[in-house]
């Protein structure tokens, strides 16, 4: 088992222009993780593009999780049941870093309500490409990216009353597969 190495060039910038933010920073295999408040989100994400030190010039990816009943409460590395990742990469120094926000629903969760606590600021003015994972977050988790342009639902329909990689949904669904109508091989 390999030790920790914290050596990312990009964590003590982060650390030197954020000083009064709590950040949270760990490695594994491999992948450094720089875990960010929400409020300080965006601010992060701006100095990481850019800061011409880090030049985090391309947004790989956008993914939600969801660690209810997750081993160790508080696991997510900042506490809260849900957690957005942005995976950053900088082409020009060729190096990576997963940037996360936790985040704490604090209405029942498993309807489609707005809960004002799983909102985060949109990457979008920073890169155009993660419209459309954020909105895949939006719709499988139900977090919601403020200032998106276009925060419609893109897998599911606009009216679906749930998000289903939420762990605490019904893996049988809630009654969608006995509306559809079954169509017989010989009937088709």
């Amino acid at each position: 088992m390999t030790k920790p190495n914290f050596n990312h060039p990009a964590l003590p910038l982060v650390k030197e222009n954020f000083p009064g933010v709590r950040l949270v920073a760990g490695e594994f295999r491999g992948q450094t993780t720089l875990v960010v408040p929400k409020d300080s989100l965006h601010d992060v994400l701006t100095f990481l593009k850019n800061d011409p030190r880090c030049a985090y010039d391309f947004l790989s990816t956008v993914h939600g999780v969801d660690y209810l009943n997750y081993p160790t409460p508080g696991s997510g590395s900042g506490g809260g049941r849900f957690a957005v990742i942005y995976n950053l990469e900088s082409t020009r120094h060729n190096t990576r870093l997963l940037v996360k926000v936790m985040l704490e629903p604090t209405l029942d969760t498993t309807g489609i309500e707005d809960d004002p606590a799983l909102h985060i600021p949109s990457a979008c003015d920073l890169w155009p490409g993660a419209e459309w994972p954020e909105r895949e977050v939006f719709d499988m988790f139900g977090i919601r990216f403020d200032n998106h342009p276009d925060p419609r639902r893109i897998l599911l329909w606009e009216k679906y009353p749930a998000h289903p990689l939420r762990k605490d949904y019904p893996l049988t669904g809630r009654g969608e597969r006995e509306d559809y109508k079954v169509i017989a091989r010989d009937s088709a």
